[in-house]
């Protein structure tokens, strides 16, 4: 197991940690190197249902790339190659074939919000902040985050966060629906609060949520309409074929006779 990205199992979720806190956890070359490891590890588990990504402590989900090792990128070819390699690590996230959730436990700055959008939703301490905030640094987005916040905002409201680079609040990125939930400030825990969050999620069969995931990322992509509805017939065949839709079937026709029973008996 890599100590900058740690692993966790607990039944259908699996928890992946980015173990930095010391650095805010910044992105390095390593520690996306290790994200990509982990996602691509697990992404044919087949009982796997959903991962929750989050950074240790409480002061930073990702604080953006590793500056420190970035200065030292000073021609065309080192930028590239990073940065080429950053993108195949969120793209590693982007297209895992289950949800993925961002459990932002603090602030999501530059390359960090790049990462927060990369994942499927957004769960967030009351205290977090998400910011795209390269401007400042005289750059523009690099990992296709400026892309995923264009889709997510539309072009209007994300040109807006990329050439302001304010942070945004936890309660106000909801409004903008770039989070999907904020813990109360009372909340101490946010890993508890997200699997409570995730708990309907969790009670999914492993292949509906690979489903839906199809489809979530179909939509992202871009793909014809066609294509959707072929990916959408495809998935409810197979799910309506498989064991786990007729024990659900079955369960649920028993206890409508069950309810059935009890009325005619009071009647």
């Amino acid at each position: 197991m890599n100590e900058l990205v740690r692993t966790a199992r607990d039944g259908p979720l699996l928890s992946v940690t980015i173990n930095r806190a010391d650095k805010r956890n910044a992105l390095s070359a390593e520690t996306l190197r290790a994200l990509e490891f982990a996602f691509r590890a697990s992404a044919a588990d087949p009982d796997l249902a959903l991962v929750i990504l989050v950074g240790s402590g409480t002061r930073a989900f990702a604080a953006g790339g590793d500056l420190h090792e970035l200065q030292a990128l000073r021609s065309a070819p080192m930028i590239e190659e990073f940065t080429r390699a950053a993108r195949m690590a969120l793209d590693a996230i982007r297209h895992f074939p289950l949800p993925v959730v961002a459990a932002l436990n603090g602030d999501a700055l530059g390359g960090g919000a790049e990462l927060a959008v990369a994942c499927d939703v957004r769960v967030a301490a009351a205290h977090a902040r998400i910011g795209f905030v390269q401007g400042k640094l005289a750059l523009s987005t690099a990992w296709g985050g400026g892309i995923d916040l264009m889709r997510l905002l539309g072009s209007a409201r994300a040109l807006e966060l990329l050439a302001s680079a304010r942070l945004v609040t936890a309660t106000d990125a909801m409004a903008l629906g770039l989070v999907n939930a904020v813990a109360p400030s009372e909340e101490k825990d946010l890993g508890a609060f997200t699997k409570r969050w995730c708990e309907a999620w969790l009670a999914q069969a492993p292949h509906v949520m690979r489903a839906f995931k199809r489809q979530a990322l179909a939509e992202r992509l871009g793909r014809s309409r066609e294509d959707r509805e072929n990916l959408e017939h495809e998935d409810f065949v197979a799910s309506w074929l498989h064991a786990d839709h007729w024990r659900a079937a079955e369960t649920l026709l028993a206890g409508m006779a069950g309810q059935r029973g009890r009325r005619g008996a009071t009647e």
